[in-house]
């Protein structure tokens, strides 16, 4: 929110219009005029009869007037008087009371004259009165004994001091004695008891009365109150009163009230126009009477009325003649009340409704003084003339009296005189004095040339032009040197002269000239107006909550016009920042670290230029988690319940969601606290159920957006009776742990659900379907019972029952539990295998009696290992694999199998206790398969035409191998493949020599070997024959001419430019050339597979085919050898290598691993020379 908190537009205006009205009528002081009181000493002035009395009389004219005194009505002759002095150059008197002079001489009433040739003004009536602090006299008091709940008053009976004294009690320790609705002080200085208590004893009650004036306290003796409850009055009374006394031993009863003070029922109270209105009531009663007011046949006045004294005081501010009639005091407790009505006159002294004013006039003008005055009653009126009554003043044939207006006509100079009116009545009187001088002069004008006025836009501006004349002089004004009369709504013209433009815009900057002129001549003054741009408060700091300890920033950004110094002030609750080096004011905010609860409230951005003020406010709210909850109070003890109820804590400015409730078991877990419940934030009281035989405490955390306040106190300690327990031991069990026992397990109940002392538990448990009787036994601290001798794995019903002292919990439910198991007997027969293909196989089994399984059948375990490969004789170490199945499978998938290769498995049943004997090993063999890559491939011996290549046989053959596949193809130097040629090679060879290749020329070459099932996984390399030696010869010929060496070079630019572009088109996902072209040229038969869908893949820089660029990648060996292949065991079953479904069948399709493709094969390590790059482009 922002404000504007310059000075409003009519206030100015009015301020500045009443102003420079005076100074209008304000004679220059080198011109002749009357004198004018400018200062004097209060009517009624009350002096400290220890220091010097100084009157005040102060006056200015021209000539400069003459003082002089009376005192009580006569003249006051200062010269007489030593003690007296005057000060030069003015009408202040000054009484020396320090040397020797008495105060109390110089009581009387004072009135100054200030006189000269034009007329004599004088003062009000001042009445001198030193101050008076008297004395207390000395009294005997009596000790006040009185009865438990009886009124009592102390009288104070200050001395009579001028002015009265302010009254107050207190101690001997000088401290004030607490007041309240029962014990309150009255307007008179009296102490009321609305009833005493036995806390009211002491012998100390002081009143004190302190004189401002002379700045004194003085001390009434000590007065004793002791009280008599009606305990310790049962006691003496036989001894101390009689039967008639009124200290009789009756109980303290209730009595309805009375009134005190004022006393009667009727009461009359006068007050003075403009006074402040005190009205009492102060009752006695029991219980302490509540007092109200009210005014009979109207309401209290709005905004002026307040209460005070614990409303036994009505005060009703600046009272007027509206205010009078009846007030009514209403004082009430249960037993009734009594009222009692003041009927208030309200009188008003002498008040002006148009005083007189001085009047200037130029020889033969006309003009009036008027004095209008009102009261209650009615004041009179009555002139004088230069201090004399008008009636024996000296005669003015100009002048004529009608009542309260004095009419002037045809004035001339001799017609000068200062003129006083009075208004009086029974109440008071007013006194003012007004001259007439008669002048002729000349236009002159009083605001300084050249003057210069700043405003804001938008707001008025007022241009002064203060004059003075004889008669009065024509005001005009003009914009400008040459500018025309100004006129029209958009200016205002004041009779002071002032100039009003209501709403200044940044046109209106500028120069502007007054002219005042009359019959005896002109003259002109220039001021200056400029119109600066409002200042504003962009952007206004805005509402904020934080947490307790954080930081927040307020933000004040302003914009101002750039010729004004603006100030920025922060305020906090319209007061200054605390002093504390937390606030940090900066040039456009103010940030506050380490937030606490004291720095809630309003902020305040206040920016001050010469010209306006603006501010913005916003509110900081400082939230924190809430206080405890406090003052816990336990009521409606019930064996099984009670209601809690608390006080919540302070809530920090973030509201309270809900409560939580939490015990505390004294008895079983003494400070361990356990959730109860929970309510709303607006719940206070809750009823809580309870268990027997618990010795509870609460206790209350509250909950708010913040976090959970810390725990209120403790609760005072609930312990419940004892009961029956309510409940059994859960999750009972019976599993054996050994083949002939029973292990009975359940969970025991916790401390509080005992409900009881002497917590045991009966354990029954009988054989099912065998046995009738149950066999039962009582613990008591264990959660376990062993039954010992128990047939192997049979069915056994079990129940656990809590019992206590005082009986046993419900009847339990039954369970059922089975004793030990044991390994099985038997193993799975007729144990069959189906080869499916080379990878996998099925077995099928037939399932073991149930009653041999001696346990919980778990399932079936496959132990199955590789004998030998068929295609080799040699034996390896023996790896055994495990399948488990669960369930009452009978039958399971093999997967991850060596093709042509010799299995043994066995089947075996698994219980909890273990698996049972192995099923004789059956043997199964898997057929053929497809060979992995060779091992290797090598190109050795390159020539001109030929190249020996030399490889190894598959890793795993998988089968017999029947012969290899050899397929090769040249590329040339821009990377295009050539026709492919296929070579079937036997399958004992392991080298080969190709003949008849073309010289200088690279050549890729795909390798795999085959079975009868197919062809294996494919090895590729690349390798490059020789060079003929003339062609070298004449190709280095041409390498050393100049013409060759510029095209190669442009040539190389070209190619640098070409890669660059493929660089970019690559990096964006696309193909370039001369991939295209190879795929075009690519066989397809051995084109790289893609994983997802099985189509054929673009030729990629990443895979094996891709044809050498300069450098090679291969060993030094030019071998590059193929991994062995990782075909794992795709599991099917549980366990360790598989998973089966519900039927047996493997999830998912199962297929061997692709062999991954070899690294790039052999390149020559040779760069290619300029010559085989000119052949390439032939």
């Amino acid at each position: 929110m922002m404000k504007k908190r310059s000075i409003s537009a009519s206030k100015a205006s009015l301020v500045l219009f009443l102003c420079q009205m005076i100074s209008a009528l304000d004679v220059p002081l080198d011109l002749s005029q009357p004198p004018t009181i400018t200062q004097q000493s209060p009517k009624d002035y009350i002096v400290d009869p220890r220091e010097n009395i100084v009157i005040q009389c102060e006056a200015k004219g021209k000539p400069p007037p003459s003082f002089s005194w009376t005192r009580n009505g006569t003249h006051f002759d200062i010269d007489k008087d030593a003690q007296v002095t005057m000060k030069p150059n003015s009408g202040t008197l000054v009484i020396n009371i320090m040397n020797g002079g008495k105060a109390e001489a110089y009581e009387g009433v004072y009135q100054c004259t200030a006189r000269n040739e034009r007329g004599a003004a004088i003062s009000n009536n001042i009445v001198i009165r030193p101050s008076r602090s008297p004395l207390w006299t000395k009294e005997k008091l009596e000790p006040n004994q009185v009865r438990e709940g009886d009124s009592l008053v102390l009288h104070c009976r200050p001395p009579v001091g001028l002015p009265p004294p302010i009254i107050f009690w207190m101690d001997n320790a000088f401290q004030r004695l607490p007041q309240s609705e029962r014990v309150s002080q009255g307007l008179n200085g009296d102490l009321y008891f609305s009833n005493v208590q036995p806390e009211d004893t002491r012998e100390d009650y002081i009143c004190y009365a302190r004189f401002n004036h002379t700045q004194t306290i003085q001390q009434k003796q000590p007065i004793s109150v002791k009280v008599f409850s009606m305990d310790s009055l049962n006691d003496t009374i036989a001894a101390n009163l009689s039967d008639t006394d009124i200290y009789g031993a009756k109980p303290v009863t209730e009595r309805q009230p009375i009134l005190l003070t004022p006393t009667g029922s009727t009461s009359t109270k006068v007050e003075l126009r403009g006074n402040v209105l005190l009205l009492e009531c102060i009752a006695a009663g029991l219980p302490t009477p509540v007092i109200r007011w009210i005014k009979e046949g109207g309401e209290l006045p709005v905004n002026r009325t307040f209460f005070e004294n614990f409303k036994k005081t009505l005060k009703i501010i600046d009272v007027s003649e509206a205010d009078s009639g009846n007030y009514k005091c209403i004082a009430r407790n249960m037993l009734g009340s009594v009222h009692h009505v003041i009927s208030v006159t309200v009188k008003a002294a002498p008040y002006w409704i148009t005083a007189p004013r001085n009047l200037v006039l130029s020889p033969g003008e006309d003009g009036t003084l008027i004095c209008r005055a009102n009261g209650n009653p009615k004041p009179n009126i009555s002139w004088f003339a230069n201090g004399v009554p008008i009636a024996i003043a000296p005669e003015d044939p100009s002048r004529k009296v009608d009542g309260d207006t004095i009419i002037f006509s045809h004035v001339q100079e001799r017609s000068s005189a200062v003129y006083q009116c009075n208004a009086s009545n029974e109440y008071g009187y007013l006194l003012a004095n007004a001259f007439v001088n008669v002048l002729a002069e000349p236009p002159r004008v009083l605001t300084p040339a050249n003057k210069l006025y700043q405003v804001i836009a938008d707001s008025p501006a007022l241009l002064d032009c203060a004059y003075f004349g004889s008669p009065k002089p024509e005001i005009e004004w003009f914009k400008g040197v040459k500018g025309s009369i100004l006129r029209g709504n958009e200016y205002v013209f004041h009779d002071n002269g002032t100039l009003e433009i209501p709403v200044a815009q940044k046109d209106s900057t500028g120069t502007y000239t007054c002219v005042a002129r009359n019959e005896l001549g002109k003259v002109q003054n220039e001021v200056r107006l400029e119109v600066k741009d409002p200042t504003m408060i962009i952007k206004q700091p805005e509402y904020k909550v934080i947490q307790r300890y954080g930081q927040v920033s307020f933000e004040c950004i302003i914009k101002h016009d750039s010729t004004l110094l603006p100030t920025v002030i922060w305020l906090k609750d319209n007061d200054e920042l605390p002093d504390d080096e937390r606030f940090l004011v900066g040039k456009d905010n103010l940030t506050i670290v380490n937030v606490t609860d004291k720095d809630d409230g309003t902020y305040t951005c206040i920016v001050n230029t010469t010209l306006d003020s603006v501010s913005a406010s916003a509110v900081l709210t400082v939230v924190a988690r809430p206080n405890p909850p406090f003052d816990l109070e336990l009521t409606g003890q019930l064996e099984r319940s009670v209601e809690l109820s608390w006080i919540p804590g302070d809530e920090n400015n973030s509201p309270i969601k809900n409560f939580v409730i939490e015990y505390e078991d004294g008895l079983h877990e003494p400070g361990v606290w356990h959730y109860q419940t929970e309510v709303p934030g607006t719940q206070t009281t809750v009823q809580l159920k309870l268990s027997p035989y618990v010795n509870y405490s609460f206790r209350v955390i509250a909950v708010n957006e913040i976090g959970r306040s810390q725990p209120s106190e403790p609760s005072e300690q609930y312990l419940t009776k004892s009961a029956n327990p309510d409940e059994n031991p859960s999750n009972v069990q019976g599993i054996g742990s050994e083949p002939d026992n029973l292990v009975i397990t359940w969970e025991s109940l916790k401390g509080f659900q005992s409900n009881g002392p002497g917590l045991q538990y009966k354990v029954s448990w009988r054989q099912k379907d065998v046995d009738d009787e149950w066999t039962s036994v009582i613990v008591a601290n264990v959660s376990k019972y062993i039954v010992s001798g128990t047939p192997t794995f049979v069915p056994y019903e079990i129940k656990v029952q809590a019992l206590n002292d005082l009986g046993y919990a419900p009847e339990p439910s039954e369970v059922i539990g089975h004793s030990g198991e044991d390994l099985p007997m038997v193993a799975p027969g007729n144990v069959q295998v189906h080869v499916i293909n080379s990878t996998l196989a099925k077995v099928h089994w037939d399932p073991v009696p149930l009653k041999t399984v001696r346990g919980h059948l778990q399932g079936y375990k496959v132990y199955y290992w590789k004998v030998q490969s068929l295609s080799r004789r040699s034996r390896r170490h023996v790896e055994k694999k495990i399948l488990t199945f669960r369930g009452n499978k009978t039958f399971g998938m093999l997967p991850g199998l060596e093709p042509y290769s010799s299995y043994k498995l066995n089947v075996r049943v698994v219980n909890g206790k273990g698996e049972g004997p192995a099923s004789p090993d059956k043997v199964f063999k898997t057929p053929e398969g497809v060979p992995s890559s060779p091992s290797f491939l090598k190109i050795t011996n390159p020539t001109l035409d030929s190249l020996t290549l030399e490889w190894g046989s598959p890793t795993h053959p998988n089968g017999v191998l029947t012969s290899y596949i050899l397929k090769f193809q040249p590329i040339n130097n821009t990377h295009e493949l050539g026709p492919l040629v296929e070579i079937r090679i036997p399958a004992n060879e392991s080298s080969l020599i190709l003949k008849n290749l073309n010289y200088s020329t690279r050549y890729k070459f795909y390798f795999n070997a085959q079975t009868s099932v197919g062809s294996g996984s494919q090895i590729t390399e690349e390798a490059v024959t020789i060079m003929d030696e003339a062609m070298a010869s004449r190709q280095i010929d041409i390498a050393t001419q100049g013409w060759f060496i510029g095209l190669m070079c442009a040539v190389a630019l070209l190619i640098l430019i070409l890669l660059i572009v493929c660089f970019i088109r690559r990096n964006k996902g696309g193909k370039y050339p001369v991939k295209e072209k190879e795929d075009a040229h690519a066989d397809p038969e051995i084109q790289p597979m893609k994983e997802d869908d099985g189509t054929f893949g673009e030729y990629s820089d990443a895979e094996d085919h891709k044809p050498l660029k300069k450098g090679s990648r291969t060993p030094s060996d030019r071998t590059v050898k193929k991994e062995d292949s990782d075909d794992s065991l795709v599991d099917y079953g549980e366990g360790v290598n598989g998973q089966f479904n519900e039927d047996g069948s493997f999830i998912g399709q199962y297929s061997g691993k692709k062999e991954k493709e070899p690294a790039e094969g052999n390149e020559s390590s040779e760069a290619p020379s300029p010559v085989n790059a000119m052949n390439s482009f032939v």
